[in-house]
């Protein structure tokens, strides 16, 4: 006669989430199980911000605001958002300050916890990012406005620029792919890195919320920094070069982070985002003449200069003309995204290209940008400037819009035991 094997234990037991008690202690928020090891142990050894020494590869995760944001651009990206299925309040607390628990950990290089636990245990880390330096990586996570229903009682604490997007021209929404209670972006020089985080946060989140869609990126689309050249997007077009850049401390406050003005106290020092997943027609793209191309984006495609100019950050002279002609097009994209003609507008834009192999309804190319803009009121930035540019867009002969999505990003974490949002819930 054999002995029976040991029950595995459920994903609600003190081997899975007892560890989560001791992270989440500071915060004021107990989570369900026994004694805590792991990622709680870690946490708690964790050095005061002041005292932790940033390595090359590192971003510090505590500050005012949250990394991902003014960070330089990484190369990769993985986000994913998710559904909020628990009803009790004090569950999403739980998830949140766990999740903030291992993000800290994870972005310092470390794992979330051990690898080899009891023989009858899953592991408290799937384990892939294992010896991998951190390559930059951030961790940025926000709220939508489905999360503000009746659910929570936080319906009065939704700010008013987290009003759902309203159907823009040209919208091909697909609802899997779109909007979400809560929205996770990592970000890394390293892909495994990258997607390592939304594993392991979709792991700490089972039982209280599942995830509603992904979308892994690849090759940056936007400068963000100084340091930085102009990357190119999948039509090969250099992209972002009149992008805000995260040095220009002035132009952030006015256009990025949210401040004394907003409505809602806990939202100060936060962004807004706004995702796009934008699918390109690649093959007709290709098949369109150079010339056309380059009327269709208002510049030129080897050097990046405005139709208008000769180098890449000549200004755009949007008042050029050749024989009567305007000589970048009245519906050219350079021209209807410019600030001049947005009531001086701008967003910080940081989006990916991705590639989710071939549509099998059409054989081509599943392609595109996965569009990522922070802003301090979609309301006034993005809506308006996406309505004219969906109305009126060369552009848009080449593209679809099929997935849209909403976050309120809070503010960044003052240290352990601090947690994603704990303003909201105060």
């Amino acid at each position: 006669m054999t002995d029976a094997p040991a029950p595995r234990p459920s994903d609600s037991s003190p081997t899975r989430r007892g560890f989560l008690g001791a992270a989440l202690g500071a915060a004021g928020v107990v989570a369900a199980g026994g004694a805590g090891f792991g990622i709680a142990k870690a946490t708690e050894s964790t050095p005061s911000p002041a005292a932790a020494k940033v390595a090359p590869s590192e971003v510090a995760f505590y500050g005012v605001h949250q990394a991902g944001i003014a960070t330089p651009a990484q190369d990769r990206l993985a986000f994913a958002a998710f559904d909020v299925t628990a009803r009790d309040l004090r569950a999403l607390q739980a998830m949140l300050g766990s999740w903030a628990a291992a993000a800290a950990r994870m972005s310092t290089g470390q794992l979330i916890g051990p690898t080899e636990t009891a023989p009858q245990a899953p592991p408290v880390d799937t384990g892939e990012a294992l010896g991998l330096a951190p390559g930059n990586l951030t961790i940025t996570v926000g709220f939508g406005p489905s999360l503000f229903d009746d659910r929570f009682g936080l319906a009065a604490k939704r700010p008013g620029a987290l009003a759902p997007i309203p159907t823009l021209p040209g919208d091909a929404l697909d609802p899997s792919r779109s909007g979400g209670d809560v929205g996770v972006q990592a970000c890394s020089d390293d892909p495994q890195v990258a997607f390592h985080v939304i594993r392991n946060f979709a792991r700490i989140a089972r039982g209280t919320a599942v995830m509603r869609w992904s979308q892994l990126g690849f090759g940056r689309t936007s400068s963000t920094s100084t340091t930085q050249a102009t990357p190119r997007n999948l039509m090969g077009f250099k992209d972002g070069t009149n992008n805000i850049k995260a040095e220009d401390t002035a132009v952030m406050n006015d256009f990025v982070w949210v401040g004394e003005e907003t409505d809602q106290p806990w939202m100060k020092d936060g962004s807004y985002l706004v995702t796009r997943r934008i699918r390109m027609l690649i093959e007709t793209w290709d098949a369109d003449y150079i010339a056309d191309q380059q009327r269709v984006f208002g510049r030129f495609k080897d050097t990046g200069a405005p139709l208008s100019g000769r180098n890449e950050f000549d200004r755009v002279d949007l008042d050029a003309s050749a024989n009567g002609q305007p000589v970048i097009p009245a519906d050219a994209h350079i021209r209807l995204a410019a600030p001049g003609n947005n009531n001086g507008q701008k967003i910080l834009r940081r989006g990916y290209s991705y590639t989710d192999g071939n549509d099998p309804t059409t054989g081509q190319l599943d392609a595109g940008l996965f569009f990522i803009a922070y802003q301090k009121d979609p309301r006034r930035q993005f809506i308006p400037i996406q309505t004219r540019l969906g109305g009126n867009d060369a552009l848009n002969e080449y593209i679809k819009h099929v997935g849209s999505a909403l976050f309120a990003v809070p503010p960044g974490l003052s240290g352990p035991g601090d947690w994603f949002g704990k303003a909201l819930f105060a």
